[in-house]
């Protein structure tokens, strides 16, 4: 009985290692920015806003990498996606919004959706913002999630390209560990 425990306990040891490294190399093979300016609307993914509508670090990175790609390409238009969670004094959406106003983004260019608490909410009220013929898209998020928002995206027919934004050190280790179980979530239950 006991060698018996022993060794599922050393399998389940063993497939979990796998799973871990397999999940962490799916993660990585998304982790790259491929946006061309070829996809005429572009979605930045909601994160933490901290008290007194100040992006979290995360989320800074998103838009700093997302008004750097509207800069250089100025017939994208954007979607500014995040709804308001429980800690939030303010909606996700519309502190992107005003980040990117600020920063030379003209305020026509800017769709706000501001009622999604998911990365799966994120894409699909979205893509009900955008044109019925709108088939690809530009995803920013940060290097870590663009698997797992990828992923969901073409569940909803979409023709994704992304701009990884870098995940800020100080969380990245965290983030990325949080990120495996929900890629396996997405993976199992399809969202």
């Amino acid at each position: 009985m006991k060698k018996w425990v022993i060794s599922v306990s050393i399998l389940l040891v063993g497939a979990g290692t796998l799973l871990y490294i397999w999940l962490g190399e799916e993660i990585e093979r998304n982790a790259t920015s491929n946006a061309d300016g070829s996809a005429e609307y572009m979605i930045i993914l909601g994160a933490k806003v901290k008290p007194g509508g100040v992006p979290s670090l995360s989320l800074k990175s998103r838009l700093e990498t997302a008004v750097q790609y509207l800069t250089n390409y100025p017939h994208v238009k954007v979607v500014v996606s995040g709804g308001q969670g429980p800690d939030e004094d303010r909606t996700e959406a519309s502190v992107m919004q005003e980040y990117l106003e600020q920063h030379g983004i003209d305020t026509t260019r800017i769709i706000v959706e501001d009622q999604s608490t998911s990365t799966f909410e994120n894409l699909a009220f979205s893509k009900e913002l955008l044109p019925k013929e709108t088939k690809k898209i530009t995803i920013v998020s940060n290097d870590f999630h663009l698997k797992r928002a990828t992923y969901l995206a073409q569940s909803l027919d979409f023709e994704v390209d992304v701009l990884a934004a870098e995940t800020p050190k100080s969380v990245e280790a965290k983030l990325r560990l949080r990120e495996r179980a929900a890629l396996l979530k997405t993976y199992i239950v399809g969202y």
